[in-house]
């Protein structure tokens, strides 16, 4: 959008866990101990976008989308997202349902909603 770059100071896709542990300093052990998509890395992750970027707010999401991945105890449609505005983060788990295309459009949506929630 026309003059996002005022607000918006860039982001990372860390699809891979890689990136994960190498651009955002996520503790390894978090990714054995829970798995990449869970509470404990969504907090992780949406703090360390905060700092490496040194704003004031970040979100993060780590989830399935599917159509395949998904599994009896972490189904398709399973997103954690995390928001850090300054000291407070919060995190929240949600099972989005089974179509792709829903579960990114839910995700965003969602998120944004969560950081105009705490930012009133």
């Amino acid at each position: 959008m026309p003059g996002c770059s005022n607000y918006f100071t860039g982001s990372v896709i860390s699809y891979d866990n890689k990136i994960k542990l190498n651009e955002l300093s996520i503790n390894e052990s978090l990714l054995k101990e829970h798995g990449a998509v869970s509470e404990p890395v969504a907090k992780e992750m949406a703090i360390a976008i905060r700092k490496k970027f040194g704003t004031d707010v970040s979100i993060s999401t780590t989830g399935i989308a599917g159509p395949t991945g998904g599994t009896a105890l972490k189904p398709v449609g399973l997103v954690f997202i995390g928001v850090s505005v300054g000291d407070r983060t919060e995190v929240k788990k949600f099972n989005l349902g089974e179509n792709r295309s829903r579960i990114i459009q839910a995700t965003a949506t969602t998120a944004l909603n969560m950081l105009r929630k705490m930012l009133i």
